[in-house]
């Protein structure tokens, strides 16, 4: 079966992932030490985590006023480039220095100079806009939390009503179950959860969609328990499920079988979500991946971006499909990752 990609494989990445790792720890000393603001006492050990993060001769922090505080050998003159940034709000740069603004709520807080290599100064520029990406990645959330199905919950209701007097027990329980689906589907309470806390919500959508579909959709769950307290931000796995229940079977009225399985392979999670419908063609799966997919596969291209925003370019989807011979999305996400905490 051919298999599509994320736009960036986990292989490619996953050589990057120990300087990736190393930087962000160096991201959170810096932040760390800056929490008084770039004039507060920890801005000499913020310049040396940036000198030695980004390589070069020199690296100075000025706020909005006093003087530079250096990491390396001060650069004569540097004050001059220092008071332009502030005036202009824009980039300085002359003969190896570049003197850049530094932003905080959209506002000049303070200057970075550095001496070395030009280029990281430009790196820096761009990494600005690499900043958005989280920005993004809670309006994909946003999106997804929209995403709950106005269709599967008018279903679901009508089927717990048709147990309501003839068999009372089965209705509450399934009043219950959409409760917690809904709950999990609309949470505001931090960025992540736990594999247990997506599966809770897995099993209760899963319960409603046996009901509302009957016989005809079958389910096998496997999972190992090692993985059960990684932390995944929310809706990651949920949606794949949906998607296989929705594409697999209720859109071809057949029956259909959802399999979810769910691995440790070393430092790694692997989870898998399988239906034996229809599938797509390769080509198709790519266009979803790279967002250019129809509106109801938005599900799919959000998790793999929210994935690759918070583990690196190394993670995200890989999805296994061809003509009539169903789907696999394949999940893979480290089993730990430095500031990702489940809420």
């Amino acid at each position: 079966m051919p298999v599509v990609r994320a736009p960036l494989a986990w292989r490619r990445g996953a050589r990057r992932g120990a300087d990736a790792m190393a930087a962000l720890a160096a991201g959170r000393r810096i932040k760390h030490d800056l929490r008084g603001g770039i004039g507060g006492a920890g801005v000499a050990s913020a310049a040396g985590e940036l000198r030695a993060l980004l390589d070069v001769d020199a690296v100075g922090l000025a706020g909005l006023d006093g003087p530079l505080v250096w990491s390396g050998p001060a650069v004569p003159d540097a004050d001059e480039l220092v008071e332009r940034v502030r005036e202009r709000d824009a980039r300085v740069a002359r003969d190896g220095v570049v003197a850049l603004p530094v932003h905080v709520h959209d506002g000049l807080a303070g200057v970075l100079v550095i001496e070395g290599d030009v280029a990281v100064g430009e790196a820096l520029e761009r990494a600005q806009l690499e900043a958005s990406a989280e920005v993004a990645a809670q309006a994909e959330l946003r999106a997804l939390r929209a995403e709950i199905s106005p269709h599967f919950v008018y279903n679901s209701l009508t089927t717990i009503a048709s147990f309501v007097e003839s068999d009372p027990e089965r209705a509450r329980d399934l009043m219950l179950e959409f409760a917690a689906y809904t709950r999990h589907g609309l949470a505001r309470h931090g960025d992540y959860t736990t594999v247990a806390g997506e599966f809770a919500a897995i099993e209760a959508y899963l319960a409603l969609a046996r009901a509302v579909h009957g016989e005809k959709l079958r389910v096998q769950v496997r999972i190992a328990p090692e993985i059960l307290p990684v932390a995944v931000p929310y809706l990651v796995l949920q949606p794949l499920v949906e998607n296989a229940v929705r594409h697999g079977v209720e859109a071809t009225g057949r029956e259909g079988l959802v399999q979810v399985a769910g691995e440790a392979q070393g430092s790694e999670c692997v989870i898998t979500v399988e239906d034996d419908g229809p599938g797509m063609d390769p080509e198709y799966a790519a266009d979803v991946l790279a967002g250019r997919g129809r509106p109801g596969h938005l599900g799919l291209v959000n998790v793999d971006r929210r994935l690759r925003s918070v583990f690196g370019p190394g993670y995200g989807l890989i999805v296994e499909t061809a003509p009539d011979a169903g789907t696999k999305v394949v999940l893979r996400l480290p089993r730990f990752q430095p500031g990702v905490v489940a809420g």
